[in-house]
């Protein structure tokens, strides 16, 4: 495919398996799972669950602008969660970060997350 392109940035952890930090095909971004690890150590953020998801929102934003778009463009997000009680807060962070129109999200209960996280997140943008 001439139009792919693999979109990577060291504002963002660096992949932890075989795949990239995101996959560009025409103006639609295909945004891998990020999880709560910071980039320039590649170790996970101290602190609570707020912490977490506020640097996956981080991290999803590098990525977002490495590909040459922003976060308000993400047209389908998927929140993934260990504890299903922490909804809320997710909701609470993630108005920080967008404004309506908001993406089509799902949020996901799960059994266990890479690393020990507590929230992983991926989604869909597409650039203008």
């Amino acid at each position: 495919m001439s139009n792919r392109a693999v979109i990577q940035t060291s504002q963002a952890p660096q992949a932890i398996g075989t795949y990239s930090q995101a996959v560009k095909i025409g103006n639609t971004v295909y945004l891998s799972g990020q999880i709560p690890l910071i980039p320039s150590t590649m170790e996970m953020v101290e602190g609570d669950f707020e912490a977490q998801a506020v640097q996956v929102f981080e991290n999803l934003k590098a990525v977002c602008e490495a590909s040459g778009g922003s976060l308000q463009q993400i047209a389908k997000l998927n929140i993934f969660l260990t504890d299903l009680g922490n909804f809320a807060t997710v909701n609470e962070v993630m108005s920080r970060y967008f404004s309506q129109p908001y993406p089509a999200r799902a949020a996901i209960g799960v059994a266990s997350l890479p690393k020990d996280a507590e929230v992983e997140m991926d989604g869909i943008l597409v650039t203008d």
